[in-house]
């Protein structure tokens, strides 16, 4: 589970609570005597602008995209409750998104301090990291309660008290069983790290026995063609095969052999060399 995949989401979420918050603060800024409120805006606009100083082409149409604005947020009046629910649901994936953030960040921490970092990063890049990621989750939940208790309309403060409550109690249960799980896949990932380690030295083994078996097939081969080419007498067997012939032509080479040697020592036995 990776905590910049976490972190995303909880941002995520709190842009969406902020665009709700500030749409259902607008729908009920506009409710009620709509005609009164256009009314406030056409006294602002013509006090702004008498007809001694009258106002520009940006200034009229920004004042009549305002009128249009209160008109067509008067008519969301009834929006209010889906706008509500979805705020909560929000809440509920910010908390959610923040405390599983939480929980591998501190995860992390314990790891780093009990075993061996192995992560591709810097040790030091990583841990800067996941403390500024802690740091704007942290300013991102006191962001959103400000917003909702003192800026928005007072049900949404109620909204906050209601679900961050709830979240804490469920964030905390869901804090031990993730950090469970995550120790779980640890070994697991461990095992399979382990195996195929494991796979790959036993194929290196292979590899290498495969290769010392080529090296001596190729060197046999060349010494059994240098053999019959010395020797052809001898076969074009990888096993030499003595004939009879063979053996009768060897045994005459060294009768051979045997014959002058007797002839050589027989002159130095009739003629003795005298001192």
């Amino acid at each position: 589970m990776d905590p910049l995949t976490l972190f995303a989401l909880a941002n995520g979420a709190v842009a969406a609570v902020k665009k709700g918050c500030q749409l259902y603060k607008d729908i009920k800024g506009a409710a009620g005597d709509v005609k009164a409120v256009l009314k406030d805006l056409d006294d602002q606009f013509h006090a702004n602008h008498p007809p001694d100083k009258p106002a520009t082409v940006t200034q009229r149409n920004a004042y009549i995209e305002e009128k249009n604005r209160v008109i067509e947020l008067n008519k969301k009046q009834g929006e209010t409750a889906g706008i509500y629910q979805e705020l909560a649901n929000y809440l509920g994936d910010f908390f959610d998104a923040m405390n599983k953030c939480m929980a591998v960040i501190e995860e992390e921490e314990r790891k780093n301090r009990e075993e061996i970092y192995e992560g591709e990063e810097s040790l030091g890049r990583r841990a800067l990291q996941l403390v500024i990621m802690k740091k704007q989750l942290e300013q991102m939940a006191v962001e959103l309660r400000e917003m909702m208790v003192f800026q928005a309309p007072p049900e949404l403060g109620a909204l906050w008290s209601d679900v961050s409550e709830m979240m804490k109690e469920m964030g905390e249960q869901q804090k031990i069983l993730l950090t469970r799980k995550m120790r779980a896949e640890e070994v697991i990932a461990k095992r399979r790290r382990a195996m195929m380690k494991k796979l790959r030295d036993e194929a290196w083994l292979g590899a290498a026995i495969l290769g010392f078996m080529f090296v001596f097939a190729g060197t046999m081969a060349l010494v059994i063609n240098d053999r019959i080419k010395k020797y052809p007498e001898l076969g074009k067997e990888i096993i030499p095969h003595v004939s009879n012939d063979y053996k009768a032509a060897r045994d005459e080479r060294k009768k051979e052999k045997l014959l002058n040697l007797i002839e050589r020592h027989r002159d130095e036995i009739e003629n003795p060399i005298n001192d």
